[in-house]
C-alpha cells in the first residue's frame, strides 16, 4: 500500500465535515487540554497551534482533506528552472481589515518567517532569494534544487506587510517572550474565520469571514475556543453539551463517552512520534549533579537509558493499547522502509551494567522536561519513564509543565534550556528528510536553519550528508535506502529515544459532522452543526 493510500485508509484528524442541509448559522464551542498562547503564526512550531492560526491564516499552498497540496493564496507554480520556483498569486484577496494581498506580502513574510525570534526558520532555505516580479507574481530562488520546498508551506501563513509595519510587529514573537506583543494578541489573516476576541488562557472567539475568497464548506459563525486542561473536567463539558468537541479524550475515559447519548470518540493512528532527547552539546549539563562532564556524550550512558525503557509496558498500562512502538524517529506510514527496524530489546541488566562502564555505577540525577498538556498521556508517560530510569539507579528531577511554559524555558535563545526531555513531532512533509533535517541535524552552524528543533545537539556529519542527498534524490527507490543508511547511523549512536506514534482521541458532539486527518491539523473551517 502506497503512503497516500495508507493516509487515506487512516482516520484523519482535522475537525473536517461535509456540508448538511440546512446551512444554518450556528456556534461551535471547542476546547483543548493546552491553551493558544499567541496568534503570531511564527511564534511556535507546534500542530495545534499551527492549525488554530490556519482557521485565520492562509499560506500559499495548502493541503486538503487526503492531505494532497493544494493551491492556496497562490493560484498555480512552476519550477521555470531547477532553482527557480514561480508562484501565480490570486487577485482580489483582502485581509481581514481590508488591506488588498500582494506580492508585497508574501516577500515580507519570506523576510519575517526567517527573522530571529521565528520558530519556522528552516520553512524556506536561509540563503533563497524572494523576488517580486510584478504585484501577483514571485520567485523564489534557491541555490541549490530542493523539489520538496513546498510540501511543509501549508503551515507558512502570509501576513499583511502594512498591518505588522503599523502596529509594529515587523519582528517575529519568540516562543520565550515574557510579554505579549501586538501580533500575539491580535491577528489579521485571509482566511475563513476573523478573530474577534483573544484572552490567553481564558478564551479565543473566531467570527466567520463573510468576504473570504473561498466557498466555506462549513456552516458556522462563531467558533468559541476554551482550554480545559482538567481531563475530567473536560470530559464533564462534553457529556453535558457544553462543549461540541474535545481534544484529547483520556484514554481511560473513551468507553464512557462512547457509550453517551450525545457524543462519540472518534480515534486513529497519528503520524506524530513521540520521542526522548538528550543534551549531547554542552560539556557540563545544565540540570544535573554532574559536575565537569556531560554523560549523555557518553553513547553507553545513551543506550542504558534506552534499554531501560519498557515501551511495552507504557503502551499496555500508560497508553491502554492505543499507541504504536517505533524503531524510528519517523511513523511507518511515512517510510517505506521502516520494517527493517526493529527497537533494542528492554534490558535492565544491560542498561545497569552499561552505566557502571560508563562511569555511573550508582546513577546519577538530571532533571526532565515534559508539557503536561500537549500529548495524549503525556505527563503519565514521563512519569512512567521516571520510574523506569530508577530502576538502574538515575533519579528524574521531572519538570512537567503546560506547553507554554515548556516551549517558552527550551526554546530560549542562546542555547536551548534542557537536559533531557520528550517531545513528538510530526513532518510538516510528511517526508523523511523534514524529521532528519529539522530534529536530527547538526546546528553548528549560525548561517545555516538546519536543526531548527533538535534541542539536544545531536550532530553527526555523516548523518547530515545523507540527509542531503536525500533532499535531491527524486529517484524514490535510490531516496528509501539513502534515509535507510541515515536512519541506521543514527540508531547506532543511540541519538534519540523514539517511544511510540499515539492514537488519536477527540470526543465529538453526536450534532458535529466531522472526520479526521492524521496530521492533527484543527482546521474548523470545515466543520458543521446541526441545531
Amino acid at each position: 500500500m502506497s503512503v497516500r493510500q495508507t493516509l487515506l485508509a487512516a482516520i484523519c484528524i482535522t475537525i473536517a465535515a461535509f456540508a448538511i442541509s440546512p446551512a444554518s448559522a450556528q456556534t461551535l464551542r471547542y476546547a483543548n487540554q493546552g491553551d493558544l498562547k499567541s496568534l503570531d503564526p511564527y511564534t511556535l512550531r507546534e500542530t495545534t497551534t499551527i492549525a488554530h492560526h490556519g482557521n485565520v491564516y492562509e499560506g500559499l499552498v495548502a493541503r486538503d482533506k487526503d492531505l494532497k497540496i493544494i493551491p492556496g493564496l497562490a493560484e498555480s507554480w512552476e519550477t521555470p528552472e531547477p532553482t527557480r520556483w514561480r508562484f501565480h498569486l490570486r487577485h482580489n484577496v483582502k485581509f481581514h481589515n481590508g488591506d488588498p494581498f500582494t506580492a508585497d506580502d508574501v516577500v515580507f513574510s519570506a523576510d519575517r518567517v526567517r527573522a530571529v525570534g521565528s520558530n519556522f526558520t528552516t520553512i524556506i532555505p536561509t540563503d533563497a532569494k524572494v523576488v517580486k516580479v510584478d504585484d501577483y507574481t514571485v520567485d523564489f530562488v534557491l541555490t541549490s534544487p530542493n523539489p520538496i520546498l513546498i510540501t511543509q508551506w501549508d503551515g507558512w501563513y502570509i501576513m499583511d506587510k502594512k498591518w505588522c509595519e503599523d502596529n509594529n510587529a515587523v519582528a517575529p514573537t519568540p516562543a520565550s517572550a515574557t510579554s505579549p506583543s501586538f501580533a500575539s494578541l491580535h491577528a489579521n489573516g485571509t482566511g475563513a474565520f476573523m478573530i474577534e476576541s483573544h484572552q490567553p488562557g481564558v478564551k479565543t472567539v473566531f467570527k466567520a469571514n463573510p468576504n473570504w475568497w473561498r466557498k466555506p464548506e462549513h456552516n458556522l459563525q462563531e467558533i468559541i475556543f476554551t482550554p480545559i486542561g482538567s481531563d475530567a473536567t473536560r470530559v464533564a463539558a462534553l457529556l453535558s453539551g457544553e462543549v461540541d468537541v474535545i481534544e484529547p479524550v483520556p484514554i481511560q475515559d473513551i468507553a464512557r463517552v462512547n457509550a453517551s447519548p450525545n457524543a462519540t470518540v472518534l480515534t486513529g493512528p497519528e503520524l506524530r512520534t513521540i520521542f526522548l532527547g538528550f543534551d549531547q552539546k554542552r560539556d557540563e549539563l545544565l540540570y544535573s549533579n554532574v559536575k565537569g562532564k556531560n554523560p549523555f556524550k557518553d553513547i553507553r550512558v545513551r543506550e542504558a537509558f534506552y534499554k531501560a525503557i519498557d515501551i511495552d509496558l507504557i503502551k499496555t498500562r500508560v497508553m491502554r493499547g492505543l499507541s504504536t512502538p517505533s524503531a524510528l524517529m519517523i511513523a511507518p506510514q511515512l517510510f517505506k522502509l521502516s520494517g527493517d527496524f526493529t527497537r533494542p530489546k528492554f534490558d535492565l541488566e544491560g542498561a545497569k551494567k552499561l552505566l557502571t562502564e560508563a562511569g555511573y555505577p550508582d546513577g546519577f540525577e538530571v532533571t526532565m522536561d515534559c508539557p503536561n498538556d500537549r500529548y495524549v498521556n503525556d505527563a503519565a508517560i514521563c512519569q512512567a519513564v521516571v520510574g523506569m530510569l530508577a530502576r538502574i539507579g538515575v533519579k528524574i528531577d521531572l519538570l512537567a509543565q503546560p506547553k507554554a511554559l515548556y516551549f517558552a524555558k527550551v526554546l530560549k535563545p542562546g542555547g536551548f534550556q534542557t537536559s533531557f526531555y520528550m517531545l513528538g513531532w510530526t513532518p510538516a512533509t510528511l517526508d523523511s528528510q523534514n524529521v532528519m533535517n529539522d530534529i536530527m541535524g547538526c546546528r553548528d552552524d549560525p548561517k545555516s536553519s538546519r536543526g531548527e528543533a533538535n534541542l539536544g545537539g545531536y550532530c553527526n556529519k555523516e548523518f547530515d550528508a545523507l540527509s542531503d542527498k536525500v533532499l535531491l534524490e527524486t529517484d524514490q527507490a535510490k531516496r528509501d535506502f539513502l534515509i535507510k543508511q541515515a536512519f541506521e547511523i543514527a540508531n547506532k549512536d543511540y541519538a534519540y529515544i523514539p517511544l511510540h506514534q499515539q492514537a488519536l482521541a477527540w470526543g465529538v458532539s453526536k450534532k458535529v459532522k466531522l472526520v479526521q486527518r492524521p496530521d492533527n491539523q484543527v482546521l474548523l473551517y470545515w466543520a458543521t452543526k446541526q441545531e
